[in-house]
């Protein structure tokens, strides 16, 4: 009964929570895909980013209360997104520069690859919990989130508002979802970066710059992961340990669509976020974890490659 009565409702706070892992589960699958490595520092790259996003809107904002409007909201808001971005694309670059090149110059083992991922993430999060304090932090508001339109619905809590907000995670998850599609199949980054995942060894002798090409992949994968960030922390508290829920969902997602598949962590996200909406109006909100974990096994178990199976090459 209940899910007939918010179908649409619960269908919208799935897409709006889907994109929010997809931006995240982009990071892992593009790493993936030229280093057949799972980055469990990208969890990390999550969280700075949405500190950028928030310490730029303090900066602008202030902690006064006063919410801006008009053109100085879209400017604040564009801002913040901006330094998120940049925050998390920063992190990114620094991982693979210090952390996970001087490892493939070596030709390590894929499990010190595993470990050194692992206790980048340790590192970064304790180290953000020591410089900002372990409290949640205050998210200035940027604009006023007011109504959009109403989703139909029935029963006492009625039809649901979508507010701006809401209109603005899902609007710039698809742009920046489909700008990254274009980048990939359209550019000469984007050949580089399917030359590699497919054979980096090959790709070299073709010319392509590997490092380079693996950088570049780090960093965009960041830039997501950090506008994914500064959206989050719109809705929820802002921590140094809010990046390791999201970020085990996101890789969820990422196994969902097809580890390795730009498409497929698209689609794994979305599809998760609506689960994740519906097993909570099925259950309760204690069983939404324990749902999304489900998933993984199920697909581990089932269909390893995921939905769109995989598209990886050796490593680089």
């Amino acid at each position: 009964m209940y899910i007939t009565q918010h179908f649409w409702e619960l269908l919208f706070q799935g897409i709006r929570l889907g994109s929010l892992y997809a931006l995240i589960a982009i990071g892992y699958t593009m790493v993936y895909g030229v280093l057949q490595l799972i980055n469990f520092a990208h969890s990390e790259v999550f969280m700075s980013g949405a500190l950028g996003g928030v310490f730029m809107l303090t900066a602008l904002v202030g902690t006064g209360g006063k919410i801006p409007s008009g053109f100085a909201a879209f400017e604040y808001t564009a801002l913040a997104l901006l330094a998120g971005a940049a925050v998390g694309a920063a992190i990114a670059f620094s991982l693979e520069r210090v952390a996970y090149r001087p490892l493939r110059k070596r030709h390590a083992p894929k499990l010190v690859y595993l470990i050194t991922a692992i206790g980048a993430s340790i590192f970064l999060y304790n180290l953000a919990g020591k410089l900002f304090g372990r409290n949640n932090l205050q998210v200035p508001e940027s604009f006023h989130s007011g109504k959009v339109f109403v989703l139909p619905g029935s029963g006492a809590a009625g039809p649901r508002t979508v507010k701006t907000l809401d209109v603005l995670i899902i609007a710039t998850a698809v742009i920046m979802m489909i700008l990254l599609d274009l980048l990939i199949s359209r550019t000469k980054l984007g050949a580089g970066i399917r030359a590699v995942a497919q054979d980096a060894e090959t790709a070299q002798l073709m010319g392509v710059d590997v490092s380079k090409v693996i950088s570049r992949t780090f960093i965009i994968g960041g830039l997501l992961a950090g506008v994914g960030g500064v959206l989050y922390a719109m809705f929820h508290a802002v921590t140094y340990t809010m990046g390791f829920v999201p970020g085990i969902k996101a890789f969820t997602a990422a196994v969902l669509g097809g580890i390795g598949n730009v498409r497929g962590a698209m689609l794994g996200g979305l599809l998760l976020g609506i689960v994740e909406s519906f097993s909570q109006g099925i259950f309760s909100l204690e069983w939404v974890d324990v749902v999304s974990f489900v998933v993984l096994v199920g697909v581990l178990l089932i269909r390893p490659t995921g939905i769109l199976g995989e598209r990886t090459g050796r490593a680089a």
